[in-house]
């Protein structure tokens, strides 16, 4: 499974690093970044990563399986 966030959309309200930390961080300026490689979940957190992304209010992360 891969991730992204489109930081045009992303408000900063961190709904994605409170369900998924492993994954998604607020970066500097207060928005949600992928802290994986490449956007890869690690095994094991797919379920997590899809609840973050089921979080987002403003739609801003995408995934892929």
């Amino acid at each position: 499974m891969k991730v992204h966030v489109n930081a045009t959309v992303c408000s900063g309200f961190g709904a994605c690093g409170d369900a998924c930390p492993s994954v998604f961080e607020l970066d500097d300026f207060g928005y949600a970044a992928v802290k994986t490689e490449d956007g890869i979940v690690p095994e094991g957190e797919e379920e997590n990563a899809r609840i973050a992304v089921s979080r987002c209010p403003e739609r801003a992360i995408s995934a892929e399986e």
